[in-house]
């Protein structure tokens, strides 16, 4: 059954030397959500992954909301033609206010920031506070040492079986909203998040 996507949240890097490929791929993505009158909440950003998506969005007439704590403004990492944003007191505020009111998050290809709020909201869907779908778009194996590393997880008896239904993997960027529309209702709770 077909959810209704209205507004996901994306995490993605800020690199301002990003590889072209990844450049492109955002390009899809935005086009996709902006046709289908899907929201987009990002980190803010002006340049890289998060730059692209904005400038793509808003080239496209999608609507774009940027969350950045107030030290990032200092030093001019806000996007200029993004007119929605809300700045925060840290960056605990931003990844909070990043799930309120979204329907899926989708992590592309990123560094450490990128996998540390993805890896949190893994966490919080397993303890239960964020059911909605996580899309990890796995351009060119990007994802692949991280999925082993989950796998892994699993084996060592870190985290069950079922857990990995948590999350989705797509290669294609024209896959992702689609993917976040039909992903598995999860319906576990915090008594499910213990390993037993």
């Amino acid at each position: 059954m077909s959810r209704t996507i209205r507004q996901v949240c994306v995490y993605c890097a800020s690199s301002a030397i990003t590889p072209e490929k990844y450049l492109l791929a955002v390009d899809v993505l935005a086009k996709a959500l902006v046709d289908n009158h899907v929201k987009v909440v990002y980190g803010g950003g002006g340049t890289g992954l998060m730059g692209r998506l904005a400038d793509k969005v808003l080239e496209f007439g999608g609507e774009i909301t940027g969350i950045m704590p107030n030290f990032m403004k200092e030093v001019e990492w806000a996007h200029k033609q993004v007119k929605q944003f809300h700045f925060v007191a840290d960056m605990h505020e931003r990844k909070k206010r990043f799930l309120e009111g979204t329907d899926a998050l989708i992590a592309l290809p990123g560094g450490s920031g990128t996998l540390e709020e993805l890896l949190e909201a893994i966490t919080w869907k397993r303890l239960g506070l964020f059911p909605h779908p996580i899309i990890i778009f796995n351009q060119d194996g990007f994802y692949d040492p991280l999925l082993a590393q989950l796998a892994l997880c699993e084996t060592e008896k870190f985290m069950s079986a079922n857990h990995k239904n948590m999350w989705t993997v797509v290669t294609r960027a024209e896959d992702i909203l689609s993917a976040a529309q039909n992903a598995a209702v999860w319906e576990m709770e915090l008594k499910d998040a213990k390993v037993q």
